[in-house]
């Protein structure tokens, strides 16, 4: 990566919208869910995992 890709990178970062900007990008950014996605619990562990099901 060298300069230009550096600052193209930041700038879609400042100007994507919002929601894109502030969405969780991992399942500890999660906050208030530890009932659901906590350490232990089957749906954090489908997730790490790679086996959700439809």
């Amino acid at each position: 990566m060298d300069l230009f890709d550096y600052m193209k990178e930041q700038n879609l970062e400042q100007e994507a919208p919002l929601a894109s900007r502030i969405r969780p990008s991992t399942l500890e950014e999660v906050v208030g869910q530890e009932h659901i996605i906590g350490k232990d619990k089957l749906l954090y562990r489908a997730i790490k995992a790679d086996k959700l099901g439809s």
